[in-house]
Parts: C-alpha cells; structure tokens; sequence
C-alpha cells in the first residue's frame, strides 16, 4: 500500500499550526485569563502573539524537517508535547527546570498515580494518533538546492516579520514580559526543551568537592542524664488552609488539638516541590542562598548532628529523601512491605508507627529519628488512609481529578489530614511512654498543595508566582516536661512567639541543632526557635 504523499512545505506548516494551537491550549488560556484587552493597541498585541507563538515553531521545523531525521523527531516532540499539555492544561502546572527535575526524579509508583484513563485518553487523541499519521505519511522534498534556497528564503521573511513585530509592540511585550515572565513556562515545546537541557547542564557539571562544613561539631549540653530523642515528622503536602487548629471550619484536628502542642500560626516552605524542599530544610543555607545541586555535595544537618555523636534513623514512606539520608541509616517502609499498612507501591504513615516503638525500646544516645510520611500526597489522596478515615464524603476515588466535583476532592483531602492528625498524636502517645528521655515531636510539611483555586490543582509552581495554598505549611511542635525543664524552655514565652512572629523552613536547622545543643560554627542563633524563650542560654 502506498503511503499517502505529503510535500515538505505543507508539513511544516501543519506542524506549526498543530504545535501552535492544539498543543499550547495552556499557554492561550493563560493569555485569555491575564491580558485584558482595552484599546486597539492592546487588541492587536493579543493578534501579534499569536505569530509570536507560530513564527518560531516556523523556523525550527524547517530546520528539522530534514530526510531520514524529521519523522522520529517530530514523533517524539509530539508525544512529549501532548503529555506537555496535558499536565499544564488539567493541573495549571509551569514547565520550568525544577518541574523537569521532578520528572527525572520521580519514582514508579509517583509517576503511576498519575497515569489516569483521562490522561491516556487525551495522550493518545493529540499525541499517539497525530504521531501515527506521521510515520504513515510520505513526506516528499524538491531537490537539496530548491530546499535550501525555498527555506533559506521563508526563514529570513519569517524572522524578518518577528522583528518587526517585536518592534511595533516592544513597550507591550516588555511590560507583559515583566508582569507575566513565568508565562513562557507554558509555551510548548519551547518549556520543555530549555528546562530539559538546563537541567541536564546542572547534572553534567564536572563532579564538585563534597564540602564538609564543620568536623568540630560538638555537643555542649546542660548537665541532665537524659537522652534526647526528637522525632521529626516531615509531611507531604499538607497545608494549614485544612487544619482545623488554624482555623479551618472542620475538625480535621480532633486528636492533636487535645495534646499540649505549640502551633506557629505562619510557616513558609523553601520550595513547592518535595525535591527543592527537603535538601533545602536541612541545609544550613537560607532559602536566598539555597542551590539543590550545590546540596548534594555539601553536608546537612544530618552530617552535623552524626559528626557531634548522635545517632539518626531515617524511616522513609515517601518518595525517597532526595539525597539527605545518603550518610545515614535509611529503612524504607515500602521495601519493608508490612500487609497492615501496605499496598504494594505505598505504605499508610501508620508504617512508621511500629517501626517507631522498636527503635524508642533500644535508644543508646541522643537520637534524631526522622519519619518521612506520605501525608497528602496527590493526585491519587485517596490511597493515602485506611477506610476508617473515610470521613468526609462524597470523596474522588480517582486520580483523574478532573473528574470529581471540588467538593469531593476537598472531601478527599480533608480525610488526608485527619489522618495526618492521627498519626501525628499517636507519635505523641508512644513518646510520652519514655519520660526516661527528653522526647520532642516536631512536625513540618514539605510545602503545601492546591486544591482547584484558579483552576490550579497538586503543587510545583514556581515559587515566585505560586499561591499561598502552596507556599504556607502548618509547623507543629510537642515537647516533653523533661525536654522542657532539662532544655530550660519556657513554653509559654514559646507559645506566644509562635503566634507572633513569621517562620520559614530556615529556621529547622538552627533550631534542632539548639535542641542537641550542638556547639558548631554554622549556627544561626536568629534562626533558632528557642532562643528567646531559653531561660537559661545554651553553654555555647
């Protein structure tokens, strides 16, 4: 059967077009809900957009549209570029650079949760069939001299159009361009290719020295013959908008809200990815200062803690520590697999409940035991709690978001953080049955998560252009009567600066480290929780 002829020229403009419009639906409803049009001037910087977008798709297929290269590479641009749009259409995600890591990063059961019927529906309408039209096609070319000279010709004319374009509307695309930079996130294929191969430049650099930043670490305790043992409970996704014990109008804090906790009322996430966040909490850097690449190669408050003699257990129910845990002993509760709690690809938090007890019975010195918990974690919330916790309902027992009412995946959520709540008092419990220790829970999220506001769904959004419901984390802090009376903190000096005052993850380091009364040359004392509220200064 002979396949079905089509010149050069006509596929390149059919490419253009497809990529332009079908494939950049994000980027016009972005134009749509931000660019108000209220003069002629404005009206026909919205038209010239349009050639913005169509004109360099023009010239980069006509450089690609070339024998033996121009079917497997327009293939594989448009099954990226569906999946692309998908995600950028159905969750209002920005493909930048720490979206790609995310994507590099991810695990099976991560990327699984959001392979969808809706998604494959969609994958294989504007993505799997047009790439299949593709190879059936006979793309048909002139000879290499009329090709050159024909596309030589159309590219000059189309970029000479884009200058002049770009110079009748300059006021207007430097003002959009200010207000609206992150929009070029949008623009596909454009997005993904320059996050891609920023992301792989940063991977590929010559390997770094890994920096060791303080091997005289030491601990310079107040004379008690306790040992401390602080549980850091690091939570996925959970926002303080779904908290009743900040106000939330449903009681999805029944438990923790009759435990003598400290709530600190405005807490800011380093970043709105689990891959930026984690490295960046444990890290002696502020946000401002903070490089995810550079924390690889650097030393963490782990490091510290272990170099000044403390022990550290890592118990894992996520996605994996993203290289924090690397020195220390890690247990992975998927891998451990216990049928209570697991279901194959993930783990219910009360996993780590167990694991918790044992280590509490066979403690030997000052111990930081770091439980990273499932928590919140989308698109699939559903899986993230056992029946009982089924509360709130109707619920989306679906990772097609898209397809529940706002209603039901709030629902959804909302059981997330009853079972947060939970897990959390129960952490409390079983600290309280060792007074013989100085016992702390500390709990803090990742980042937070956006549940459909401005049609905006899961989390990543750059940082600079992301909601609230992304960026503020709820922080919650227990602390033993011994903790209290051997770290001479008053909890009541503490309990009103929580109210008072604005935190961020920056202040994690300082603070544990205050905790173990670590002497070290990296320690901030502004950063440090307790410093105000110490009645006694620490010996250092």
């Amino acid at each position: 059967m002979k396949k079905p002829a089509i010149k050069s020229h006509l596929f390149i403009i059919l490419m253009t077009f497809y990529f332009g419009f079908c494939l950049n639906l994000a980027f016009w409803r972005y134009i749509h809900e931000n660019l108000a049009v209220t003069n002629t001037q404005t009206a026909l910087f919205a038209v010239s957009l349009v050639f913005f977008i169509l004109i360099p798709l023009y010239v980069f297929f006509n450089l690609v549209v070339v024998p033996f290269f121009a079917k497997t590479l327009t293939v594989i641009l448009l099954l990226i570029s569906s999946a692309a749009n998908y995600w950028m259409v159905h969750y209002g995600i920005f493909i930048d650079p720490d979206m790609v890591r995310n994507v590099f990063e991810t695990n099976r059961r991560e990327a699984l949760d959001l392979i969808t019927w809706s998604f494959l529906f969609w994958f294989g309408l504007t993505g799997v069939i047009p790439a299949l039209l593709v190879v059936l096609a006979d793309i048909t070319y002139q000879s290499f001299g009329k090709e050159l000279k024909k596309r030589f010709v159309l590219i000059v004319i189309s970029l000479v159009v884009f200058g002049a374009l770009a110079g009748v509307f300059y006021k207007e695309y430097a003002a959009f361009g200010r207000h609206h930079k992150h929009a070029r996130a949008l623009i596909n294929t454009a997005n993904y290719i320059h996050a891609t191969t920023r992301y792989i430049r940063a991977k590929t650099q010559v390997p770094k020295t890994f920096e060791t930043i303080d091997q005289t670490a030491v601990v310079v305790s107040f004379e008690d013959q306790h040992k401390t043992v602080l549980v850091l409970a690091l939570g996925e996704a959970a926002r303080p908008h779904n908290f009743s014990l900040y106000g939330y109008k449903r009681d999805t804090n029944p438990l923790l809200a009759q435990q003598d906790i400290i709530r600190f009322r405005d807490v800011s996430a380093c970043g709105t990815t689990t891959a930026i966040s984690v490295p960046c909490i444990f890290s002696h850097k502020p946000r401002k200062d903070f490089d995810v690449d550079d924390a690889r190669y650097t030393e963490n408050l782990l490091d510290i803690l272990k170099t000044a003699g403390n022990d550290i257990i890592w118990l894992e129910n996520d996605d994996g520590c993203k290289g924090v845990c690397a020195r220390v002993y890690t247990e992975d509760m998927v891998k451990v697999n216990d049928p209570r709690y697991c279901k194959g690809s993930y783990c219910h938090d009360e996993a780590l409940l167990d694991r918790l007890e044992d280590i509490l019975n066979n403690i030997k010195t000052d111990t930081l035991i770091v439980l990273h918990m499932m928590g919140s974690h989308g698109p699939t919330y559903y899986n993230r709690y056992p029946d009982r916790f089924k509360v709130f309902q109707p619920t989306c027992d679906t990772g097609n978001l898209q397809n529940c009412t706002r209603n039901a995946i709030i629902n959804t959520y909302d059981n997330t953080i009853l079972y947060t709540d939970f897990v959390l008092s129960s952490i409390i419990d079983i600290l309280k049955k060792h007074p013989d220790y100085e016992t702390g829970l500390l709990y803090v999220s990742d980042h937070g998560e956006s549940l459909g506001e401005n049609n905006i769904y899961l989390h990543g959004l750059p940082y600079k252009i992301a909601p609230q419901e992304q960026i503020k984390i709820p922080m919650i802090l227990w602390m033993s009567d011994t903790m209290k009376e051997n770290d001479h903190i008053d909890e009541d000096c503490l309990k009103q600066e929580a109210e008072k005052h604005a935190y961020t993850h920056d202040n994690l380091f300082h603070s544990i480290v205050s905790l173990f009364e670590i002497k070290t040359k990296v320690y901030n004392p502004t950063l440090d929780l307790f410093k105000t509220c110490r009645t006694k200064a620490l010996l250092f």
